[in-house]
């Protein structure tokens, strides 16, 4: 039985009785691979079984007929999601918000069951957290794009100076992005590591884009290496074309200078999507990080997925929030 059926068993045989007319909502979200979706037979050896979570109204007293019931946690939906966030989605959610903001924990939050919602307390948090607002979005891919154009030349080049290890590494690096990219691109929270590549296989895009990635890891030498990376980056490259977020760039690959190399030529993505930016917050972020070595391609630290990868940061908050000023918001 998956852990969210073992969820709605617990809640409606054991907890709902408990509760009788006290109002209330019910769900199972936040951290877990059953939360997602993901789980099987191995999830069950630690952390697993029925749990569910009960959001009060604020103020409400304490239920005394669930204490000491470990498998149920009483909060309010406001607390709930301050907790993992740093801020209340109902009350707004700011250009720092938004920044700070982890995907592997917007993928928690909006993914789960929700057992029962009368008034609307959790799906009115969940529907604000279902994406980004446009220009955040079109920075969110201008910054992905940008961390590919940063590093497209460089499996050619590390891989033509005879360090193959080093091409491989950086290969498996841009592969990443481009999987991250896709999940911008469609619209969906990526997840923590151990399920980007099940969630990825998931996505639109996958059965495109999916076999170019895995011919680049896999790839001998690094001219094959470069080969299925363009071809992958130009497949995305056209689906971001075709979001209509930004004026149409060319999705052919092209050589990085005069050398013997072939790129996408990712930054002129970048420049695109930040021209259509006109939200004022998200403008003057741009205005205040400048452009690069004075040029016409911004300066963009990204999200704060997009900054690091440490499960340390990502799954704390406060560490999260005092990331701010790297982001260039704080």
């Amino acid at each position: 039985m998956s852990g969210i059926d073992l969820a709605r068993r617990l809640y409606e045989h054991e907890v709902r009785p408990r509760l009788g007319a006290r109002p209330h909502a019910a769900a199972l979200l936040g951290a877990g691979s059953e939360v997602l979706g993901f789980d099987d037979e191995v999830s069950t050896d630690h952390d697993f079984g029925p749990r569910v979570q009960i959001f009060l109204p604020p103020g409400a007293p304490v239920v005394a007929e669930l204490g000491g019931d470990d498998r149920v946690e009483v909060t309010t939906a406001g607390r709930f999601f301050a907790d993992r966030l740093g801020a209340d989605p109902a009350a707004g959610f700011t250009l720092e918000d938004w920044l700070v903001a982890p995907t592997q924990t917007l993928a928690t939050l909006i993914a789960g069951a929700v057992l029962h919602d009368p008034d609307g307390e959790l799906a009115r948090r969940r529907a604000r957290l279902a994406w980004y607002p446009d220009d955040v979005w079109r920075y969110a891919l201008a910054a992905g794009w940008l961390r590919v154009a940063q590093e497209e030349a460089f499996v050619a080049r590390a891989g033509s100076t005879g360090d193959d290890l080093g091409s491989r590494v950086i290969a498996g690096r841009l592969v990443r992005e481009l999987m991250r990219l896709a999940f911008l691109v469609e619209r969906r929270w990526a997840p923590y590591p151990k399920w980007f590549g099940t969630a990825f296989a998931r996505l639109r895009l996958a059965a495109d884009i999916g076999p170019p990635l895995a011919e680049a890891v896999a790839a001998p030498d690094w001219r094959a290496r470069e080969a299925a990376l363009v071809t992958a980056a130009s497949r995305i490259a056209a689906a971001t074309n075709d979001l209509g977020l930004a004026t149409p760039v060319d999705p052919a690959p092209r050589p990085y200078y005069t050398r013997d190399i072939r790129v996408l030529g990712a930054d002129r993505f970048v420049v695109a999507l930040t021209a259509a930016i006109g939200d004022p917050p998200v403008r003057a972020l741009l205005e205040r990080l400048g452009g690069r070595r004075g040029g016409p391609v911004p300066t963009l630290p990204g999200t704060i997925d997009q900054v690091t990868d440490s499960t340390d940061v990502l799954t704390d908050p406060v560490r999260c929030r005092a990331a701010a000023p790297l982001l260039g918001t704080g």
